[in-house]
C-alpha cells in the first residue's frame, strides 16, 4: 500500500544548517580556530561573501528589558535577540552568502574541515557524530598524519587533502576552488503566460523573425543555458507541448513574479536566465554579455532599463538566494520582481545595445519594428 503524503513534497534546495556552502572547523581551541577563520575569510572576501558563525562565552546584553535590539553601529548592523535560534532561522540571515565558516567546537555544518590538535585529541574523539563530510584535514605543528581514531571513522581518509594549518595559500585556494565548483548552472526561462491584452493577441506568436517569437527567444537561450524552458499558463500546456519543456505556474496571479517563482519551486538550486517573449531586438550577444558578467554572489545579474533606468526584471539572471528573497517580498505584499531588484543588492549591467531591450506592447509598437526590421534597419544604442 502506498503510503499516504499529508503534505505536498517540494523540491528542497541542498542546504546546510547556515547556508548552502559551510565549513565547521573543529578539532583545535577556539582561539585558534577564529585566527584560522579571520585569515580564510580575509582572502576569501575579495572575491566572495563569507559568513563567519562562533559562540561567545561572555554574556552580555544593552537592554536586558528588550527582546530585540538593533544597533546601527555606522561601520555594521548588530541585533542582539533573545531566544533559541535553529537552522530554518539562521538560513534567510546567511542567504546572501557565498560561504559561511563554523566554529565547530560549538556549531554543525554540512562539511567539516579537521584540525589535528594533540590538545584536542580526547574532544574530538567524542564528537565523532559531526564528522559526517570531512574535505580538509590541517596538521598541526608537531602532527604528521591524523589521528588512529579518525581513520576508522573516516574509511575515504587517504583520498582528503591533508596541510599544515600554516599553509594558509593552499588552505584559501583550496575554498577558492570549492566555491567555484558550486556556483549554480543557469537555466534559461522564456514567459509565454502573459495575456496580451493591450496587444490583442498573443505575443509569443508574433513572427519578427520566421518563427513565433517564444520559439525564437527558446532557441537564443538554448545554446547559452543548461536546460531551457517555456513557462506558461496551465491552460496552455497542451497548445506548448513540443521541443521545449514547458514550466506551469504554480503560484497563479501573480504575472512574471508567479513565473519566477514557479522556476525555482521545480529547480531551486539552479540560476535562472529570464527573459520576456515580447523583445523581439533582443539577440545572443547581449545575452552573452549578460552571462559574462554575471554575479552569482548577488541576488541577481540585471541591465539597467533604458526607459526608466531602473533594474530590467525581465532581462536578468536570477541567483538561487533570490528565490527566499523574492517571498519576502510577496509575504509582505509586493509581486512586483522591478521592486525586489531595486531595494536588494544585485548587479546592474549597461546593455550594449539599448535597443535590446525594447518590449513591444501594443499594435503601434509592433508596426514600427516590424517596418523597420522588413527595412532591414540597424538598430544602434537608441532605445527609440
Amino acid at each position: 500500500m502506498k503510503k499516504h503524503q499529508k503534505h505536498t513534497a517540494l523540491a528542497r534546495p541542498a542546504l546546510g544548517a547556515f547556508g548552502r556552502n559551510e565549513w565547521a572547523i573543529i578539532g583545535t581551541p577556539c582561539g585558534n580556530i577564529k585566527k584560522l577563520a579571520s585569515q580564510i575569510t580575509g582572502a576569501l572576501s575579495k572575491k566572495w561573501k563569507v559568513g563567519y558563525v562562533d559562540a561567545d562565552h561572555v554574556q552580555s546584553a544593552t537592554n536586558a528589558e528588550a527582546d530585540l535590539i538593533y544597533t546601527d553601529k555606522i561601520s555594521f548592523h548588530r541585533f542582539d535577540m533573545k531566544g533559541q535560534f535553529e537552522q530554518f532561522q539562521f538560513r534567510p540571515i546567511f542567504n546572501s552568502m557565498d560561504a559561511v565558516i563554523v566554529n565547530g567546537n560549538h556549531f554543525k555544518a554540512k562539511k567539516q574541515v579537521v584540525v589535528i590538535d594533540p590538545k584536542k585529541e580526547e574532544s574530538l574523539s567524542r564528537k565523532l557524530d559531526r564528522l559526517t563530510d570531512v574535505q580538509m584535514i590541517l596538521l598541526t605543528e608537531g602532527m604528521d598524519a591524523p589521528f588512529g581514531f579518525l581513520k576508522k571513522h573516516i574509511p575515504e581518509i587517504d583520498e582528503i587533502p591533508v596541510f599544515k594549518i600554516t599553509d594558509i595559500e593552499r588552505i584559501v585556494s583550496f575554498f577558492h576552488k570549492k566555491m567555484s565548483e558550486a556556483i549554480p548552472p543557469v537555466n534559461g526561462l522564456v514567459l509565454v503566460g502573459g495575456k496580451s491584452q493591450r496587444m490583442g493577441r498573443d505575443k509569443g506568436l508574433l513572427d519578427y523573425h520566421g518563427m513565433p517569437q517564444r520559439l525564437y527567444m527558446a532557441n537564443l537561450l538554448d545554446g547559452l543555458c543548461e536546460k531551457t524552458y517555456l513557462s506558461c499558463r496551465p491552460d496552455q500546456m497542451e497548445e506548448l507541448a513540443g521541443k521545449y519543456p514547458l514550466l506551469p505556474d504554480t503560484f497563479a496571479g501573480l504575472g512574471p513574479m508567479g513565473a519566477i517563482l514557479s522556476a525555482f519551486r521545480e529547480q531551486p538550486g539552479a540560476a535562472w536566465l529570464v527573459v520576456a517573449c515580447d523583445l523581439p531586438l533582443l539577440d545572443k550577444s547581449t545575452l552573452q554579455f549578460l552571462l559574462k558578467n554575471r554575479n552569482p554572489s548577488e541576488m541577481a545579474t540585471t541591465f539597467r532599463s533604458p526607459v526608466n533606468q531602473f533594474p530590467e526584471p525581465l532581462v536578468t539572471i536570477w541567483e538561487p538566494r533570490s528565490y527566499p528573497v523574492l517571498l519576502q517580498f510577496l509575504a509582505q505584499g509586493y509581486s512586483c520582481p522591478r521592486k525586489a531588484l531595486i531595494n536588494s543588492p544585485v548587479q546592474i549591467l549597461e546593455a550594449p545595445r539599448a535597443d535590446a531591450l525594447r518590449n513591444v506592447n501594443t499594435v503601434e509598437e509592433l508596426e514600427e519594428v516590424m517596418g523597420r526590421l522588413e527595412a532591414g534597419g540597424k538598430y544602434s544604442n537608441s532605445y527609440l
